[in-house]
C-alpha cells in the first residue's frame, strides 16, 4: 500500500521575466524580486528565506526544471502540480510548462491548475487595482481546453483512470461553470480520453459538494485559514503585554501587530481534526505560510512551524489517504514546492537545507 502514495506538490511558475510583470512592477521582476526584499519583523520572525546556494534561478532554462524534477524524485514526491494562467486566452506565465512538453523533459509527473483570479497589486485576486480581469464565456471554455488537450495527451500527464487530472482554484468565480465542464469533458471524450477528473481548491468556498459544479472531488487547501486559530501570543506574555500595549498607545509600533501572525503547531493541528466530508476530499499539508514578502501591512504568518511537525502533520495525511482513498486516488496535495514569496517552500533554503523534504522522505 505504501508505493501507492502519491504526494504532488504545487508549483509556481513566476521565476522568469514576462513583458507585463516588467510593465507592472518594474523591468526585471520575478517572484525573486519580492523574496530577496523580505525583512525580519519581530524578534524570532524568520526572514528573509535565502534558497541554499543562493540559487536564484531563472525558469526560461529548463535545465532548472529537470534538476527540480530530480530532486523531489529523490525525496518521494510524486509529481508536481503547475498553476496555469489563462485570461481569455491570454496566456501568462506559460513557458517553464510549454518548454516541459516541448523538450519531453524532465520525465517526471504533472498536471495543471488553472488560477482563475484576477491578478490584482494586493496579490489575493480581490477586486482593488486589478492587474489582468477574469472574463469567462463558453466559447473562451472551448478555446481553454483545446490548448490544454496537448498537455494531457503527454505520457507524463497526471491521470486517473485514463483520466487527465485538472484543478480549478476558484470555481465558484465563474458563473457558468457546470456548463464549461460540461464543454470541457466533450472535449476530451473526443480527443480520445474516457473522460476529465476534474478537482476544485477549497481556499475560499469550502465544504461544497463538487458535483454542484460539475467536478468529481475536492482538495483541501493548506493552509485553511477557518482553522488557524486565534493570533499567536509570544512565550513571555508579561514582555508580549507590554510591546502591545506601547503599540497601541501609539508609543512604539510593532510589526508583530501590524500582521496576522498564527501558529503553525495549532493550524496544522486544527486540520489534521477536520471532519470527515461527503465527498472525494483531498487533503493538503504545507510545510510553513509568510507572506510578508508581498505584503507590507497585513501579511499572514505562521510561526514556530519545524521540519519534524511538519513531518507528523504529513505522516498523519499519509494515513488519512491510505485509510479514505481508493488505490487510484492515493494522493495528497502539498503547497508548495516553491512559493517563496509566501514563505512556503519544500525547495531547500539555508536555514534547514533538505530537512523537509527528509522528513516527507521518512514517512513515504
Amino acid at each position: 500500500m505504501k508505493d501507492k502514495i502519491k504526494p504532488i506538490a504545487l508549483y509556481l511558475p513566476q521565476y522568469h521575466e514576462i513583458p507585463e510583470n516588467n510593465e507592472w512592477w518594474g523591468k526585471g521582476f520575478t517572484e525573486w524580486s519580492n523574496v530577496k526584499k523580505a525583512t525580519s519583523l519581530f524578534g524570532g520572525h524568520y526572514q528573509p528565506h535565502v534558497p541554499i546556494d543562493n540559487n536564484y534561478y531563472n525558469l526560461n532554462d529548463n535545465e532548472v526544471l529537470i534538476k527540480q524534477a530530480k530532486l523531489a524524485k529523490e525525496y518521494g514526491i510524486y509529481g508536481f502540480c503547475f498553476y496555469h494562467y489563462w485570461f481569455n486566452g491570454k496566456l501568462l506565465l506559460e513557458k517553464p510548462i510549454e518548454n516541459l512538453l516541448a523538450a519531453k523533459e524532465p520525465n517526471f509527473p504533472f498536471c495543471l491548475c488553472w488560477a482563475n483570479e484576477n491578478w490584482t497589486r494586493t496579490w489575493d485576486g480581490q477586486d482593488k487595482q486589478v492587474l489582468m480581469k477574469q472574463d469567462y464565456s463558453l466559447n473562451d471554455d472551448l478555446n481553454h481546453i483545446k490548448y490544454l488537450i496537448p498537455f494531457f495527451k503527454d505520457d507524463r500527464y497526471i491521470k486517473i483512470d485514463g483520466k487527465p487530472v485538472f484543478l480549478m482554484y476558484r470555481t465558484e468565480l465563474h458563473p457558468q461553470i457546470k456548463e464549461a465542464t460540461e464543454i470541457w469533458r466533450n472535449e476530451v471524450k473526443k480527443a480520445g480520453f474516457p473522460d476529465l477528473y476534474l478537482i476544485r481548491m477549497e481556499n475560499f468556498e469550502r465544504g461544497l459538494n463538487p458535483k454542484l459544479h460539475g467536478f468529481d472531488a475536492g482538495m483541501e487547501f493548506a493552509p485553511d485559514s477557518t482553522c488557524r486559530g486565534k493570533k499567536a501570543a509570544k512565550s513571555n506574555m508579561l514582555k508580549y503585554v507590554y510591546i502591545k500595549l506601547l503599540h497601541n498607545w501609539g508609543l512604539k509600533k510593532s510589526a508583530f501587530f501590524k500582521h496576522q501572525v498564527f501558529s503553525y503547531p495549532k493550524v496544522s493541528k486544527n486540520m489534521t481534526s477536520k471532519a470527515m466530508q461527503s465527498y472525494t476530499y483531498f487533503r493538503c499539508i504545507c510545510p510553513s505560510w509568510d507572506n510578508s514578502a508581498r505584503r507590507k501591512k497585513d501579511a499572514t504568518i505562521y510561526i514556530n512551524s519545524t521540519p519534524k511537525l511538519f513531518g507528523k502533520w504529513a505522516n498523519l495525511m499519509k494515513e488519512y489517504t491510505q485509510i479514505n482513498m481508493p488505490e487510484n486516488k492515493q494522493f495528497f496535495f502539498i503547497n508548495a514546492w516553491n512559493e517563496w514569496g509566501e514563505g512556503c517552500h519544500l525547495e531547500p533554503d539555508e536555514k534547514y537545507g533538505t530537512e523537509y523534504l527528509e522528513e516527507l522522505q521518512k514517512i513515504l
